[in-house]
């Protein structure tokens, strides 16, 4: 959203200016969004938003996971909860929307054991 503050103004309703700026500058910003939040479909016949070839799993030092790749989420029955390109995944245990990041490690100040090391 810092990218493009002439895009994305949360203040506003609707908060996501889509003419205000390039499609391919939008699309590459939203990309860009580690957790997924943002998506885009392209309806001036570019490129629609693909994901990459590999699925990656990067932990966030004292936050998430951030997954790319196909990702596929099914709860404990099999059903589907999402399919994605990018999802930050929750692993302190305190967010309000599991299994997903909602920013709770922030507000509960959660730290991983290799960060805790670091800082010994």
């Amino acid at each position: 959203m810092r990218r493009l503050p002439q895009v994305f103004v949360p203040e506003a309703r609707p908060w996501v200016v889509v003419d205000a700026a390039d499609a391919d500058a939008v699309a590459a910003t939203i990309e860009s969004c580690p957790t997924g939040a943002l998506h885009y479909r392209r309806l001036d016949g570019g490129r629609d938003e693909q994901h990459q070839e590999d699925t990656t799993v990067e932990p966030r030092p004292n936050g998430p996971l951030f997954v790319r790749g196909r990702v596929r989420i099914v709860d404990p029955e099999g059903e589907l909860i999402r399919e994605d390109t990018r999802v930050a995944l929750c692993r302190c245990g305190s967010s309000k929307n599991k299994p997903f990041c909602d920013g709770s490690h922030l507000r509960i100040g959660f730290r991983t054991v290799s960060a805790e090391r670091e800082e010994q």
